[in-house]
């Protein structure tokens, strides 16, 4: 009995045993399923969500990304979806260039555009560069679909041929949104006797045509707000007009560019009075009668004033023109700039720029002009310069490497020279003597001179850097403390 009673516990033992492995494994399959259900659930809500995050976003959000796209880029998306079609016509800033501009295509985003009665967001750029064979029929139906009243900036490239300008709808000039405009080439500008542009900070007028004389004035006093002008003036465009001055008064300009492309001997002038400016860009030819005044407040210019041979005192002018840029303290002048005022140096009335800190010489350095006599002169009227930055394109003439026939030690010292001047950069260096002998004459006149920083023009003059350095470390420095440093890059 005793032996039975221990048999069957063992067997119910086992029985429980097994009924609790079969329960354990159980447990782990339904384990296994409902992770595995739980995974894939997760991972169908993540596909949906990231379907959702795209089809969710706005039309704002959307159109301000395809305006970072070509236009023909921006173009493909409208096969997307019924979503996607018109979204490519409503982005806020457009703009069609040469390759773009088809006819069907600008059709099509005004009439996408149009159907909607207020397209969000509006229009705020438009830039249309049409560089040849430009049809303004197209141009001027654009203008006229487009809603000024959201219009911030206007940027019109046009070359017609032949050179057909296009007027400039009435409308545009009672803009009352518009911040930037830019005009090039085939335009014509026949502003209205009264209107206003509120808004106009940047306006840029290159080689545009005008219905009159006091076009320009029209329009610049119709301009309250406005900073920065860029004019470039070129005498093909005005032969239509009898008269043409420019005449720029505008009290709150703070940048002006004036490029001046007109023959000194011609009838046509240019007269600049803003009191508020404070950066002066001038290229061209001067005239005698021209007229700068009032620019008390000019701290940066760049002078690049063409050479005229036919007129006697043409130096003199120069000086007398820059003379009214006294209070500048950084400069960047022309090579021949320079030489013009080189010419000059006899002037008795040459001024001063006692607060010049920054003087830069750009262009091409011809070998029959001794470099250092402008660079001294110029020295000599800054006395509290203190960089002296060249930088040249080219080296002109057939004896670059003999010895400069016009070489001429100076009798004194320019005053910064020996107090101020402390850093020299030269970019475009060749290794030739009339460069070596302009720097042998800063290292030699600049007392306090402690950087002579030098930029080889390209790279097949790497060559003949030992010849550079051996021939440099000669020179004798009158500032101890200087150093001449070769740059790693190259300038062509």
């Amino acid at each position: 009995m005793k032996r039975q009673r221990i048999e069957t516990e063992v067997r119910e033992r086992r029985e429980r045993q097994r009924i609790e492995r079969v329960e354990r494994a159980e447990g782990r399959n339904v384990s296994s399923e409902t992770c595995l259900s739980s995974v894939r659930q997760n991972a169908q809500t993540n596909a949906d969500d990231n379907k959702d995050i795209i089809s969710s976003l706005p039309d704002s959000l959307l159109t301000h990304i395809l305006s970072f796209l070509p236009i023909r880029d921006s173009v493909s998306t409208s096969i997307l979806s019924s979503r996607w079609r018109p979204l490519w016509a409503l982005v806020p800033f457009l703009n069609l260039n040469q390759v773009a501009l088809f006819v069907d295509i600008v059709s099509r985003i005004w009439t996408l555009r149009n159907a909607i009665s207020n397209p969000i967001p509006p229009l705020h750029k438009l830039c249309i560069h049409w560089y040849y064979n430009c049809l303004p029929f197209y141009v001027d139906t654009c203008l006229r679909a487009t809603n000024m009243r959201d219009l911030r900036e206007l940027d019109l490239h046009l070359l017609t041929s032949p050179h057909q300008p296009m007027e400039l709808p009435r409308t545009l000039y009672f803009s009352t949104s518009l911040v930037v405009l830019k005009l090039r080439f085939a335009i014509h500008l026949n502003p209205p006797s009264a209107f206003v542009l509120p808004c106009l900070r940047i306006l840029l007028l290159n080689c545009v045509t005008f219905a009159n004389h006091d076009s320009l004035s029209t329009i610049l006093n119709a301009c309250p707000v406005l900073l920065d002008l860029t004019l470039h003036v070129d005498e093909e465009y005005l032969k239509i007009l009898n008269e043409f001055n420019v005449i720029v008064l505008v009290a709150t300009l703070k940048r002006l560019h004036l490029r001046w492309n007109v023959q000194p001997s011609s009838k046509y002038i240019f007269k600049i009075n803003t009191p508020a400016l404070e950066y002066f860009h001038f290229s061209g030819y001067l005239n005698g009668d021209d007229v700068l005044e009032n620019l008390p407040n000019v701290v940066e210019s760049v002078i690049q004033i063409e050479d005229c041979d036919s007129i006697n005192d043409y130096a003199k002018r120069v000086w007398d023109f820059m003379g009214k840029l006294c209070n500048v303290i950084s400069m960047e002048l022309s090579i021949v700039t320079a030489q013009i005022l080189c010419h000059g140096s006899n002037h008795e009335d040459r001024p001063t720029f006692h607060y010049l800190s920054s003087l830069k010489f750009c262009g091409s350095i011809w070998f029959e002009w001794y470099a250092w006599h402008a660079v001294r002169l110029l020295l000599c009227q800054a006395p509290k310069l203190q960089k002296l930055n060249i930088e040249h394109s080219f080296l002109l003439g057939s004896n670059l490497n003999k010895p400069n026939p016009f070489l001429e030690e100076p009798l004194n010292v320019p005053e910064c020279m020996s107090s101020h001047l402390t850093t020299c950069l030269y970019r475009g260096f060749g290794g030739y003597e009339i460069e070596m002998e302009l720097v042998r004459q800063i290292l030699k006149a600049a007392r306090v001179l402690q950087t002579m920083k030098i930029t080889v023009c390209s790279i097949p003059k790497l060559k003949n850097r030992p010849r550079f350095h051996k021939g440099l470390s000669k020179f004798h420095r009158s500032s101890q403390n200087c150093q001449i440093v070769f740059d790693n890059g190259y300038f062509a």
